[in-house]
C-alpha cells in the first residue's frame, strides 16, 4: 500500500485579523506607569514599572546606527529613563520588539526602503533572537552585511565581540 503525501493548503488570512503594521500603531491604553508591591520590586528591581507602546519600541530600534547593536535590556533601561520609573517592563518591551521586527519584514516586503532594522536588536549577551522574521539565518545576513561576526555556541547564535559593538540609547 502507498500512501499520498498531501501538503496542506496555504492558510487563509482570518476576517478582521491585523497585519503587524497595524498591531505596531495600536497603542491601546499605553504608555503607563505602575507601582509595583514590595515583592515583585524586589525581584524585578525597582517599585515602579514603565510599559511602552509599541511605536516607542519600534522609534528606539530604529535608533541603532549600522554597525552597532542593542539589547531588550538597553531599550528597557531607555523607557525607564523616560517614563522616571525604576525598570522598563520586560514582557511588552520583548513583545513589541518582535511585533516591530514583524511589522518591518511585512514593509519590507512591500517594498519599502527605511524599515526598522530588527536585526540589531539581540537577546541578553549578544543572542541572535531567532523568533525575528526569517530566523537565524536572515539574521547572520543582514548582521554579517554589517561585518559582525556571527558563531553557535550550543544551539544559539551570538555576536562576536558583542561588548564592542553594543550601543547606546
Amino acid at each position: 500500500m502507498t500512501r499520498k503525501i498531501i501538503s496542506p493548503a496555504p492558510a487563509k488570512p482570518r476576517r478582521g485579523k491585523k497585519s503587524w503594521r497595524e498591531k505596531l500603531a495600536d497603542n491601546k491604553d499605553l504608555p503607563k506607569v505602575v507601582a509595583l508591591d514590595a515583592s515583585t520590586a524586589a525581584r524585578w528591581g525597582g517599585r515602579t514599572l514603565a510599559i511602552p507602546t509599541p511605536r516607542e519600541v519600534d522609534a528606539l530600534m530604529r535608533r541603532v546606527p549600522r554597525g552597532q547593536v542593542i539589547t531588550l535590556n538597553e531599550l528597557r533601561a531607555a523607557v525607564a529613563r523616560k517614563y522616571h520609573a525604576a525598570v522598563g517592563c520586560p514582557i511588552t518591551t520583548g513583545i513589541f520588539a518582535w511585533i516591530a521586527a514583524h511589522a518591518a519584514a511585512e514593509a519590507d516586503a512591500a517594498g519599502e526602503t527605511a524599515i526598522t532594522p530588527y536585526w540589531r536588536t539581540l537577546k541578553t549577551g549578544g543572542e541572535l533572537n531567532p523568533k525575528y522574521p526569517g530566523g537565524i539565518p536572515a539574521l547572520t545576513v543582514r548582521l554579517e552585511a554589517e561585518d559582525h561576526k556571527v558563531f553557535q555556541h550550543g544551539k544559539r547564535f551570538y555576536i562576536r565581540n558583542f561588548a564592542h559593538a553594543l550601543g547606546q540609547l
